[in-house]
């Protein structure tokens, strides 16, 4: 009779083993991939990997932050797996560097740019030439993402320029670390309005949405995607094909993110 447990046990165990590609570890050690995203994707990401768990893979470790913070990671060898930015440029650096799988490179999503207020604000005004900016402070700041290193605050600062408005304002800017800390500075009422994306603004009640800018008054808002070559996650891959997925691009639109043709 114990001859007979100790086989079925012992195909009981090769069966599993099978199930877990023949490594008794499998199912222990397996972990998600390590995502660094830039900030603005906090809410759509965070559900997308959710619904990625809930399929019955390891859930991803999300960490976001600026675009430029994260770049500056990777550079330094944090040991990541896949990379979001928030514009092209980062994205470029790391790949002229060597440090992404250039064939994983691809949009993942676009974002619109939006000039805030707090929700009790009645103020109105339209972003177009030489429109007042500047008086509409009266004695505030404006809050923008860093415009020198952040997407978000580079893609604002190009919207200013275009529209001739820079230079009255340039000196009465409240500098964040990242696009989500200047929503919250408006959100506090500590800056009369802000710059972000549109996708920030539709995540947080404590303010409204002034105007839209001119989709030509910035660069196209893109959000490229890849995996770093240093990744060894075998689910970085599968991660990545999901959130390019129909599925994955439904997630993000719900929270106002733009897919772009192709996907």
């Amino acid at each position: 009779m114990q001859r007979l447990l100790a086989a079925i046990a012992g195909l009981v165990l090769a069966i599993s083993l099978a199930a877990c590609g023949g490594d008794p570890e499998a199912r222990v050690t397996a972990k998600g991939p390590l995502v660094l995203a830039a900030a603005s994707l906090q809410d759509g990401l965070n559900e997308a990997a959710t619904e990625w768990e809930r399929q019955g893979h390891p859930r991803p470790t999300l960490s976001f932050a600026g675009t430029s913070e994260l770049a500056r990671q990777v550079i330094a060898g944090a040991p990541a797996d896949l990379f979001i930015s928030a514009d092209e440029k980062w994205m470029d650096d790391l790949s002229a560097k060597g440090m992404i799988r250039p064939e994983t490179r691809t949009v993942l999503l676009g974002n619109g740019l939006v000039l805030i207020a707090p929700v009790g604000s009645t103020l109105a005004l339209e972003p177009k030439r030489d429109f007042p900016l500047a008086e509409a402070l009266g004695s505030g700041r404006l809050a923008m993402a860093d415009p020198e290193t952040v997407p978000a605050g580079r893609y604002g600062k190009e919207a200013l320029e275009n529209l001739r408005v820079w230079p009255a304002v340039s000196k009465r800017i409240a500098v964040a670390e990242n696009v989500r800390l200047a929503l919250a500075l408006v959100a506090r009422k500590e800056a009369p309005l802000g710059i972000v994306y549109e996708t920030d603004a539709r995540a947080e009640p404590k303010v409204r949405i002034v105007a839209r800018f001119p989709e030509d008054s910035h660069k196209p808002i893109v959000y490229p995607i890849a995996v770093l070559k240093a990744s060894t996650n075998v689910e970085t891959v599968q991660f990545r094909a999901f959130l390019l997925s129909d599925a994955g691009q439904a997630i993000f639109g719900k929270f106002g993110f733009q897919s772009l043709p192709g996907k």
